[in-house]
């Protein structure tokens, strides 16, 4: 159920992936000065299987801002790039395993509510049997965080290569193996929708109704209400690409029929309507530089969105 003020929250839960470099902490004061509502981090350097345990000091310090900011249940972390919990290379699949329970644990540890992570790639066997091996990933990951609060979300794929999640089918079907396989209760694992991938997946968002018609499909498939965040990312490559390439909101092929000023005719407008998103972290993932007035793109990307509501 939407929030009974849902309208205001459409104005609020937005942020941007931003760079922990110096401190984590500093990724919720950059927030903060582009007013922002939240923020996706990584917790580590995602290029890396290994990292130092997390600094008992700095975890005092961020549990500290994100009190004074009120964010306790809206931050959300992007899992490391280099997990494949599809593999079905053992030594490599373990090691996911190993990285991935690393990234639970980490985000239990500051408070961090959602935990976004691609499915995987089904290199080298079926797709069914790569969906397999995830859920197997999860028997282990649950049984280890028993009573954990922190949310899996699997993202939705742009589609290119064997990676799983391109279509809402695969992730309806990978949710209900893990819930099965693992029997834990179905609030810990939830789906993130990425408008870009989305689109060059082949659901072809570009106008208003192409819009409500990916929303519909989804609801159908996995549940609306089952979407614990969105990544809201424009499109440098066409519809049904399957090409990964974020773009500006407004400035790619899901809103540059249109242009910034009249994104109300995009499928940009039908996703920020609809009620089931109104009090879930909205997270902006497109490329961090200004504008030519020296403007932080992120800002504008945000005044563009904010344009679909109402006054």
């Amino acid at each position: 159920m939407p929030h009974p003020n849902a309208t205001l929250y459409y104005w609020s839960m937005f942020g941007s992936h931003l760079s922990i470099a110096g401190s984590m902490v500093n990724a919720l004061h950059e927030a903060e000065k582009l007013s922002l509502d939240t923020v996706q981090v990584f917790t580590k350097n995602q290029q890396q299987w290994k990292a130092k345990p997390l600094d008992p000091t700095m975890v005092k310090e961020w549990s500290g801002e994100v009190k004074r900011l009120g964010w306790g249940d809206r931050i959300v972390s992007h899992a490391s790039y280099l997990i494949n919990l599809a593999s079905a290379n053992e030594e490599l699949w373990e090691k996911s395993v190993t990285l991935m329970l690393d990234e639970i644990e980490r985000c239990e540890t500051l408070g961090i509510r959602y935990l976004v992570h691609h499915p995987g790639a089904a290199v080298g066997q079926t797709r069914e049997e790569g969906l397999a091996r995830i859920a197997k990933a999860y028997r282990t990951l649950f049984k280890k965080t028993k009573g954990y609060t922190t949310v899996s979300c699997l993202e939705n794929t742009a589609g290119a290569g064997t990676t799983l999640g391109r279509t809402f089918e695969e992730l309806r079907d990978l949710r209900a193996m893990i819930l099965e396989g693992t029997g834990c209760p179905d609030g810990r694992i939830g789906f993130c929708i990425d408008t870009c991938h989305a689109h060059a997946a082949g659901y072809d968002i570009a106008t208003r109704a192409g819009g409500a018609s990916m929303l519909a499909s989804l609801d159908d498939t996995c549940g609306i209400q089952n979407v614990r965040v969105l990544h809201v990312n424009d499109s440098k490559a066409p519809a049904g690409s399957n090409r990964d390439r974020h773009a500006h909101i407004g400035e790619g092929t899901i809103g540059i029929a249109t242009a910034p000023k009249s994104l109300g005719a995009s499928g940009f407008a039908a996703v920020m309507a609809h009620p089931a998103f109104a009090a879930i972290p909205k997270i902006l993932e497109t490329p961090k530089e200004d504008a030519e007035d020296g403007t932080p793109m992120d800002t504008v990307n945000l005044r563009r969105l904010r344009k679909l509501f109402p006054a």
